[in-house]
């Protein structure tokens, strides 16, 4: 959940459909809601930076998570992802550390980088420290959830004696899930062990399984058991008819990618290395609809969508799916709960029941 809102849409009436959407997932059986979290996003911006990404209002999306687990009982909430060097590491200890209590033990902590280079510029943080800024907070965090008290002497944070209170309610803390993008992560990651995100906006499947393979070498390499756990966030659109799963999200699907393909040739897209921009937006300009449907998305009847899905999980070795319900937040807000409906009640017993 990006907590689009589209033009006409007023900030009071995105909230509103952002926890009408909360309620359809816990009442049709899902598992969790993800929530983005995007910093300075009005349409404005946007279109400034040409970065092709969806006008939101999840600025503060443990604010949000902490008001839909106050509104849900079953339904885990999570954080696709927390952008950690724009974050305070022992703040930020702090706030998921009572969400997990506020939420019964129901939160799912996802970390990542982000893309978005204005979002680094409006904090005042340099981009090209985004790496060491995010491996410093992810260390802190985690002495702080472990330890009763701890200190740490880094480049960017220094601190002595320091108790975080409360600790997570799930122990040793929630559940940790980082975004994977650029290259060099993938290894990165599997080498300390951690769950992946993945995603089919910028990479593509052959992309995803070429860095998945590094990322499951270095976690065997390091020692792990299994070959790591990774779900992919990609695009989902459920219609009854062919027809309608086709036409409907179309427009706001083709309009976004084409923006994004420019966000990333401008470099408006922080992630990866030049040449790694350079290729996303290759691959992506390269891409009409049609070749979108068969790399990219998810978008069919709930038959073709659960047997897209289930080659995708095999093809990739995935654990689970985060899905996208409203590409370039253009689809209309009826069409769009109906495809997640259509979703849980056909589409996910099915992938569930398969394991």
């Amino acid at each position: 959940m990006e907590c689009d809102y589209r033009t006409g849409v007023t900030e009071d009436e995105a909230l509103a459909e952002a926890f009408d959407l909360v309620q359809t997932a816990e009442d049709g059986g899902l598992d969790a809601v993800w929530l983005a979290e995007r910093h300075f996003a009005s349409k404005e911006a946007l279109q400034r930076s040409g970065s092709g990404a969806v006008p939101s209002i999840a600025s503060a999306p443990l604010l949000l998570a902490s008001a839909f687990a106050a509104r849900t009982s079953r339904l885990r909430l999570g954080i696709a992802v927390s952008v950690l060097p724009l974050s305070h590491p022992v703040r930020l200890a702090e706030e998921i550390a009572t969400l997990d209590h506020i939420s019964g033990g129901r939160f799912d902590f996802g970390v990542g980088r982000s893309g978005f280079a204005t979002a680094y510029a409006g904090y005042g943080v340099p981009y090209d420290e985004s790496r060491e800024r995010f491996q410093e907070c992810l260390d802190i965090l985690l002495m702080a959830f472990t330890q009763e008290t701890f200190s740490y002497h880094g480049k960017h944070y220094s601190f002595d004696d320091v108790c975080v209170v409360p600790k997570p309610r799930q122990k040793p803390h929630p559940p940790i899930r980082v975004a994977a993008t650029t290259s060099e992560t993938f290894p990165m990651m599997g080498s300390q062990g951690y769950s992946l995100f993945i995603g089919l906006r910028g990479s593509d499947l052959e992309m995803n399984a070429t860095n998945l393979a590094a990322y499951r070498q270095a976690w065997r390499d390091a020692g792990y058991p299994g070959d790591g756990d990774v779900y992919l966030r990609v695009p989902l659109y459920v219609a009854e008819t062919p027809e309608a799963a086709y036409e409907e999200p179309r427009e706001s699907t083709v309009l976004n990618y084409r923006q994004r393909g420019e966000g990333y040739a401008s470099r408006a897209q922080g992630a990866g290395s030049v040449e790694e921009r350079a290729e996303f937006a290759r691959r992506i300009a390269g891409s009409d609809y049609d070749q979108m449907l068969q790399t990219r998305l998810a978008y069919g009847t709930p038959e073709a969508v659960t047997q897209r899905l289930g080659a995708l999980r095999d093809e990739l070795g995935l654990s689970g799916f985060l899905l996208e319900p409203n590409v370039g937040g253009a689809i209309p807000r009826e069409l769009v709960f109906n495809s997640v409906r259509l979703f849980a009640e056909r589409v996910a017993p099915v992938l569930h029941a398969q394991g």
